[in-house]
């Protein structure tokens, strides 16, 4: 007889403390509008608005073609994020932390560090534009004071922990949706704003600069998405956590860019201020939701930069993580993101697209490495318990062919990369790299997991004749 489901006592939320162990089945309180809420409140922040903006601001593209390149884009992109997010359901552990089952019990931690990085750098930034778009509202603030007390909240939300962050993005995802398509009608039906960029462009430099912009935008949500799908019934499957996370990725992320692309072509040096000057009481009203949102929102990338910081700190030290310890991660994780940001007011846009670069080109190979395993070689079976060991267990403590194909794959975009510092030989106008690392690493993986099972035969059997 099949066994009923676990009943779940629902409360307004509940103090986490699974911290990166694996989610019971009896506190997996998800749904596939939690999950698609999370991803659709995520991304409707001033930061998207302003990363839009950069098709018709930045690169020049003519509204039409900015519009393509980001759905395009996006849709690519997010269909890797989506990939990763089905793993939730079925494994129950943080997205990072299953990298174990490819680089093994410490080779994961360099990863996880990366992705710490990451997370921290996207908290930071966060920060930086919600102060702008407060300043719009308030000229004169302190922009020091906005980015503290913004931090504040993600702070506390995190301390918290998954339940009333869930809870609050979907609240979220409904009030900045309707701010933002109140915004995209009233300045689609001025022409004048519209209309503005005459000297615009279609160039294949700028559209596929602008494409690999929307990649790598949803591409960065893959190294977290399962810290949330983790938290759906195993029973809901890994369908509804790809497609819950995938339209929720893609439609915000289109959405809230295309109003980022109407106020680049009308100020492409202040989006959002030009969100304040276009639709006057109503666009500071906008603003002032951005700011508070984005404050709510950051709360989720500091959950997932803790649940790295935690992963690399359980891989490196004995020591065990407790609730305690999460708290106090939060605390020092979110306080020294606080003072990057502090630090880092100025040229943002320059330094944030230069940063986006880069996670392009050190996300895609553990990406193709970590889809490969689960979906191709796998299957989705895991040892899940073997992924605690401390002596590494059967994924091992370094796991050679996971490491050599990861470099291997940076090695393979090296000579088509193009960033501030390094302009590789075969670089052109338009970024290949992402696309000739994620296949020559897929590649590779596959080929040494295959020639390490052949070979494995063949050892036990010259162990047992030696016997």
């Amino acid at each position: 007889m099949a066994s009923e489901p676990p009943v779940v006592t629902q409360t307004f939320a509940t103090f986490e403390q699974e911290h990166i162990m694996p989610i019971p089945e009896d506190k997996r309180t998800g749904t596939n509008w939690s999950i698609f809420a999370i991803w659709v409140s995520l991304n409707m922040m001033p930061l998207a608005v302003v990363t839009g903006a950069v098709a018709s601001g930045g690169f020049g593209l003519p509204i039409g073609w900015s519009f393509v390149a980001i759905i395009t884009g996006n849709v690519i992109g997010a269909f890797g994020a989506a990939l990763h997010a089905s793993q939730g359901p079925t494994l129950g552990i943080p997205q990072m932390l299953q990298a174990r089952a490819q680089f093994g019990y410490l080779g994961a931690s360099v990863f996880a560090l990366i992705a710490f990085i990451m997370f921290m750098g996207f908290f930071a930034s966060i920060l930086l534009v919600a102060k702008d778009a407060l300043a719009e509202v308030i000229p004169g603030f302190n922009g020091t004071v906005a980015i503290i007390g913004f931090a504040a909240i993600g702070i506390v939300l995190c301390v918290f922990g998954y339940d009333l962050l869930r809870r609050t993005m979907v609240w979220l995802s409904i009030i900045i949706g309707i701010a933002v398509a109140v915004s995209m009608v009233l300045i689609a039906v001025r022409p004048d704003i519209v209309a503005s960029r005459d000297d615009a462009v279609m160039t294949p430099e700028g559209f596929f600069a602008m494409l690999a912009v929307g990649i790598v935008w949803q591409l960065a949500y893959a190294p977290y998405v399962s810290d949330y799908s983790r938290y759906l019934p195993k029973a809901t499957g890994p369908k509804t956590a790809f497609w819950s996370t995938y339209f929720g990725l893609v439609l915000s992320s289109v959405f809230v860019m295309g109003l980022g692309v109407l106020l680049g072509a009308l100020a492409p040096e202040n989006p959002l201020g030009a969100l304040a000057s276009a639709l006057g009481p109503i666009g500071l009203i906008v603003l002032v939701i951005f700011a508070v949102s984005s404050a709510l929102i950051n709360g989720v990338e500091l959950y997932s930069a803790v649940m790295n910081a935690l992963t690399v700190l359980q891989s490196n030290f004995r020591m065990v993580i407790t609730t305690r310890v999460r708290v106090w991660t939060t605390v020092i994780s979110g306080g020294i993101a606080t003072l990057i940001a502090v630090l880092g007011q100025g040229d943002f846009m320059t330094m944030f697209i230069g940063f986006l670069d880069l996670l392009l080109y050190v996300l895609i190979p553990w990406s193709a490495i970590n889809l490969v395993d689960f979906f191709i070689i796998q299957k989705g079976h895991y040892n899940v318990p073997a992924l605690f060991d401390r002596t590494g267990g059967e994924y091992g403590r370094w796991n050679a062919v996971g490491l050599v194909s990861y470099g291997v794959g940076l090695l393979a975009q090296l000579p088509f990369m193009s960033i501030a510092i390094f302009q590789g030989p075969l670089a052109g106008s338009i970024n290949i790299a992402w696309l000739v690392g994620f296949v020559v690493t897929a590649l590779v993986f596959l080929v040494l997991v295959r020639l390490r099972r052949r070979e494995a035969p063949r050892v036990e059997e010259r162990v047992t004749v030696a016997g």
